[in-house]
């Protein structure tokens, strides 16, 4: 169980990391940087726990 849960917790972490990264890129572009942290960092949480309930099925 504990690998099971391992991996879950690093699909989130993954996708945080994927999420603060293009949202940090669309920040830059759109000139509001904060904006797009946020907004990484939401679509990183969401995918991520998506697959993780996904995983758990």
């Amino acid at each position: 169980m504990s690998k099971q849960k391992d991996g879950n917790n690093k699909n989130l972490g993954t996708f945080m990391a994927i999420g603060l990264a293009l949202g940090t890129s669309l920040g830059i572009v759109f000139d509001n940087i904060s904006l797009g942290i946020s907004l990484g960092l939401i679509w990183g949480v969401a995918i991520g726990s998506i697959l993780d309930r996904k995983n758990k099925s």
